[in-house]
């Protein structure tokens, strides 16, 4: 049986691809009207680019296998016109570019149950999920206690980098550490926002910031970028007192876009039994 002989030029493979995707959309499923009797399959090469708005040479040399420079832009585009799913996607950007297209992390509104579910069962550590913004999604029992009922803020007010500057019942929690922490923080957003530049929530953000806080406006213009997952934390809480904490942080492959942020309290055992004392009234530990 003779081998079926492929040709891995990608201009080529790229050409076949995109051909093979507009054969199989009908204009009904693209919301064009069906102008007449169509001598091919699925759409014609104007009704993409028309889409996907480029010319029709344009992408007459695309389907032709000439040697062209695509933008990421267009094949956004082209993506989109051709209603291609992830893997699809995919696919183009490595024959075009010879690598897959670039991230686009949506910011999650919430968790899984069972990341919740994990959460939870963390008990007297107090622990959060935050999404790649920052905003705090998800938390437990005992970061209730510490945080108050975040449910009731608004997405900015659930901010990290929004409560470290603009809540001053935090900066009373946080006490001496305070400074520390909003360094940290500014510069862990700076390097975050780096993959987020044309996304204008970041910029509006930082805006708001700057014109709420002069003492951001000193830290932003430092132009510090870090991560750091581990550190020694100490809250003042007005209740019960200094709590002291490790802090861990970490990323789950289910939900890469999210970061666990856990505070295990020190093993001297006042901090838990002062987490505990202030849980006692809501969930009767």
């Amino acid at each position: 049986m003779p081998l079926v002989k492929t040709d891995m030029n990608r201009t080529s493979e790229l050409a076949h691809f995109l051909r093979n995707r507009r054969e199989r959309i009908t204009p009904a499923q693209a919301g064009l009207p069906e102008a007449g009797r169509r001598r091919t399959p699925g759409l014609r090469r104007g009704e993409v680019a028309m889409l996907a708005g480029v010319s029709l040479e344009w992408y007459t040399f695309l389907e032709q296998g000439r040697a062209i420079h695509v933008s990421a832009e267009v094949l956004e585009s082209l993506a989109v016109a051709l209603q291609m799913d992830d893997a699809e996607r995919r696919h183009m950007f490595l024959l075009a570019h010879r690598q897959p297209p670039p991230e686009k992390p949506v910011p999650q509104s919430k968790v899984s149950p069972v990341l919740q579910r994990f959460l939870d069962e963390l008990g007297l550590s107090p622990a959060c999920a935050m999404d790649v913004r920052m905003t705090i999604v998800a938390w437990n029992a005992a970061m209730y206690v510490l945080s108050g009922d975040l449910s009731q803020c608004s997405e900015r007010e659930r901010n990290l980098l929004w409560i470290t500057f603009a809540s001053a019942e935090f900066r009373r929690m946080k006490g001496d550490q305070w400074e520390e922490h909003a360094r940290r923080t500014v510069a862990q957003f700076r390097a975050d926002y780096a993959r987020h530049v044309d996304d204008p929530w970041w910029g509006e953000l930082v805006a708001a910031l700057s014109e709420a806080s002069e003492e951001f406006r000193a830290y932003w213009a430092r132009h510090d970028v870090m991560d750091y997952s581990q550190a020694h934390k100490i809250m003042l809480h007005p209740t019960v007192g200094e709590l002291t904490f490790d802090y861990v942080a970490f990323q789950p492959l289910e939900a890469a876009d999210l970061q666990i942020a856990i505070h295990i309290p020190r093993d001297d055992g006042v901090t838990k039994a002062r987490i505990r004392q202030l849980m006692e009234p809501r969930v009767g530990l």
